[in-house]
This record gives structure tokens, sequence and C-alpha cells, in this order.
């Protein structure tokens, strides 16, 4: 039942075609394999019963196929999802929200689909980081910020699956001194907080530091919101344990971090979304946007897995795309253009 690299493999049974290709888009965005799709005729007429985990059914009116239920009974024992609620056009919220309910159904059978980095990966990524960090010096028109000063800026670092080789690659590229606090939103197994932040703090210009209560978010703080419990940044600018746990099926919820954040933030809170699978980020991305932030996505080709960043892209939202390495130096130039008109605004006023 085990399909390519041991993924659950899932039928997809619907007389709707389009029905068909969402309902395959998503299972394929959550890492299972699809051993059939099409109309209910067809597997009738199968010559050999697919051997699935799992089968997927959404019908027009189950009342046109009357067999489908007895033949479905009679080869095979794995669990059957009738009445799927039917998928809306992809890119909007109510799509990924689809996605999300959808998941949730896949999970109550399957199990933890979303697959995350482990201890020995993180281990490999330290191994493999270059002794010293790229040396990048910080452009003259940005005045360096004053060590252990209140961030007016924040850009929230968003990832899964290959998040932390894609986010280290980013930090390592940046210089020191930028006027910008980061939070770091990971999904990643608690007990292994530790060793991310070893192998991402190994080089000293951007330090990661796990949220604590009371605490502000500094210029050149790169904060890793726990996975536990959820977080927010109250009216004073202190970050806030609160009693219960992130939204949603993983932690911390990337769309509830950039929603916390950009409470207290609004246009001055920025997201990076980078390498994960699912669509964590894609339902608060488009709020962001409205309040005026920018949103960015990692490009295809350098992620572990792109369907987290793909799904925020899908949006319409984001404004640039990049590698890590490229994300981080249209960073340097945001800020920098950002300098450059308080200069001038300083001198005309004058």
């Amino acid at each position: 039942m085990a399909g390519q690299f041991g993924r659950p493999r899932v039928g997809i049974v619907s007389d709707v075609v389009l029905q068909r290709h969402r309902l395959q888009a998503a299972t394929a965005k959550f890492g299972l394999d699809v051993c059939f799709s099409g109309d209910p005729e067809r597997l009738l007429g199968y010559p050999e019963f697919p051997d699935a985990c799992l089968w997927l059914v959404t019908l027009e009116d189950e009342a046109d196929h009357p067999a489908l239920f007895d033949h479905l009974l009679e080869n095979t024992e794995a669990p059957v999802l009738f009445g799927l609620d039917q998928a809306p056009k992809p890119g909007g919220t109510d799509y990924f929200r689809w996605e999300r309910r959808l998941l949730g159904k896949l999970e109550k059978q399957l199990g933890h689909l979303e697959e995350l980095d482990s201890e020995a990966s993180l281990e490999e990524l330290e191994e493999q980081s270059p002794p010293e960090p790229v040396t990048a010096s910080l452009p003259h028109w940005i005045p360096p910020a004053v060590p252990g000063s209140v961030a007016e800026e924040v850009w929230i670092l968003g990832a899964s699956l290959g998040g932390p080789a894609a986010v280290k690659a980013f930090l390592d590229n940046l210089p020191p001194g930028l006027p910008v606090g980061f939070i770091y939103a990971q999904h990643i197994d608690g007990n292994f907080t530790e060793a991310l932040t070893r192998v991402l703090g190994r080089h000293a210009n951007y330090k990661l530091k796990t949220a604590e209560e009371g605490n502000r978010i500094h210029n050149s703080d790169v904060v890793l919101m726990p996975v536990e419990h959820e977080w927010k940044i109250d009216n004073t600018g202190e970050l806030t344990e609160l009693s219960g746990p992130w939204p949603g099926p993983y932690g911390p919820s990337i769309d509830q971090v950039l929603l916390n954040v950009a409470d207290h933030y609004g246009p001055r809170c920025h997201a990076i979304l980078f390498s994960g699978m699912g669509n964590d980020g894609a339902i608060a991305a488009p709020l962001l946007k409205a309040y005026g932030s920018r949103i960015w996505v990692q490009e295809s080709d350098s992620c572990g897995n792109s369907s987290m960043p793909d799904s925020v892209a899908a949006t319409g939202c984001s404004t640039f795309c990049g590698t890590p390495e490229e994300l981080a130096r249209e960073l340097v130039k945001t800020i920098e253009k950002a300098c450059l008109l308080k200069g001038r605004q300083k001198q005309d006023s004058a």
C-alpha cells in the first residue's frame, strides 16, 4: 500500500474531471502517491483493483453510481472518504482552507503527513557549513543598527522541510548591523530546537534565540518561535506566550505568526516564505499584503520542497522570488533604498 519512497498511496474517484485534478494536486502537495484517479465507470472496469491506503470519493450525485459503494466494499479494506467538499478555484483563501480541511481528514486516517527536518539532517547541515561566514559589508547608505536597539521593522522567516538550510544560507549572506529584526517560524520537532539554534547560530552575525516572555524584538535578532504554544506581541511590543497551542495541524502556525506579528507592526512587518511542504502562510499572506507589507518567496528549484512558497506565490501577493542568497541581497537593497529615501526627506525638511 506504500508507493515510491514508502509514501502512502491514495485512490481518487470523481465523475468531475476538474475535481480529480485538484485532488491529485493537493494530495501530491501533502506527499502522497496517487495509484488511481478516474471516474466510477473506470474503476468498475479496472482489470486489477488498485492497492490504496485510502480512497477519496467525491461525486456530483451518488445516486448516479449505485454500484460504486458495493464495489469498493468488496475489493478493499482501506478506509473510504465519501462526500468530500468540492474544491474551489486554486489561489484564493477558500481554496487553501479547503486544502487544510482535506489535510485534516487525510491525517485522521493516515497519521502525520508533513515531513520535517530530522536531527540527523541538522547535524549534516552543520558539517557542510563553511568554516567562515560569507563576507558581506553593510552598504554606505545604511547606518548600522545600535546594538541592542529595538527593531522598528520585522521580517518573518517561515519554513518547513528544507527550511533550516535555506534560512541559514539567507542569514549567512546578510551583512552585520542591518536595522531590522527577524522572527523565525520553523515547523520542526520541538526536541530539535537546541540543534537548530546551534546550527543556524554558528556564524556570529545573526544568532538564533528562542522567544522569551517580556522580550522585545531587537535589531539583528533572529527570534525562534517555540513549537508548543502560541505567542503574540502585545501592544507594548513585548513577546507574550499564550496558554493554548498554535491553531492548525503544525506548530508554530506560520499563518498565525504572520497575523500575530502584523497586529503590532502593521506595514512594518514583512515575510519571506522558504522551503516547506503544505500551504502554511498562504491564508495570512494576502492579509499582510493588504497592510502594505512585502511578501517574498524562495524560488522552487532551490527548495527542498517548494509546496509552501509555491502556495504563497499562487495567491498573487508575492513581489519577489529568489534563492536564499538572492533574497538576502534583495533585502539589503530594499533597506538601502529606504535609508536613502529617509535621508532625502530629512534634507528636504531641513
